[in-house]
């Protein structure tokens, strides 16, 4: 367990010891000097690469359990998590939350990945993914155009819609960050949606989602950023 101590041979400034203890070893994850798997140092190794006491090393555990960078077997030490859980996005998700311009920024957080998500999707799209889209959006069309619309189902389904050209680029981690940002956006696309029901807007809503279907199909790049600020036009009304 001694080399796995000597890769924290960095002194720690005089900043917060434990968030320099946390950034440490979150470094050395990054870097491959920890792999997923491994067993980290015992806590006096800790304290003694760190040169900290042990308060500090307990409280720097707490912190990376709690994100799930590591875990905590009984017995038999502490362990660089192997798995992706999503518990890891969370420190992202609240320093998003607490920032001064929180609306515009996310709105343009979903833009950026959108597009990112359009280019790597018509590159690989299948016949088979186009089709379980068009039922996604048929699925959209009847509850949109029921006698009695009910605002969450229409809301879930438009969720689902897409959460699934998401899921085509097979990434599950992209697939994880854009459902945290689609957590955020919640509450003002849910006014969107109540704004667009209200004026009767329900033909320009489902228009805008047959237009995402035909961007995807005829691999329409250059139309790609038209297509999503138009997409947006009644979420903008309320950010």
């Amino acid at each position: 367990m001694a080399g796995k101590s000597n890769v924290f041979s960095q002194p720690l400034t005089t900043e917060n010891v434990v968030d320099r203890i946390v950034k440490q070893i979150t470094d050395k994850i990054i870097s491959g000097d920890l792999k997923p798997g491994d067993k980290l140092p015992t806590e006096p190794e800790l304290c003694q690469a760190f040169q900290v006491g042990r308060n500090s090393v307990r409280e720097a555990i707490k912190i990376l359990c709690a994100y799930g960078i590591v875990y905590i077997k009984r017995a038999e030490g502490t362990f660089i998590n192997d798995r992706y859980s999503q518990k890891m996005l969370d420190p992202m998700l609240y320093g998003i939350l607490l920032q001064g311009n929180f609306a515009e920024d996310v709105v343009l957080l979903r833009k950026v990945l959108d597009i990112g998500i359009l280019h790597t999707v018509m590159d690989t799209v299948t016949e088979d993914q186009l089709n379980m889209l068009s039922v996604h959006l048929e699925r959209l069309k009847t509850l949109v155009f029921a006698p009695e619309p009910d605002m969450e189902a229409i809301f879930d389904a438009d969720v689902d819609f897409h959460m699934e050209i998401t899921r085509f680029t097979g990434n599950e981690m992209l697939y994880s960050i854009y459902s945290y940002v689609d957590r955020i956006t919640r509450p003002s696309r849910d006014h969107a949606l109540q704004i667009i029901l209200d004026k009767n807007e329900k033909n320009t809503f489902i228009e805008l989602h047959e237009k995402i279907i035909t961007l995807i199909r005829e691999r329409q790049f250059d139309e790609i950023e038209t297509t999503l600020t138009n997409h947006y036009q009644f979420w903008s009304q309320v950010i």
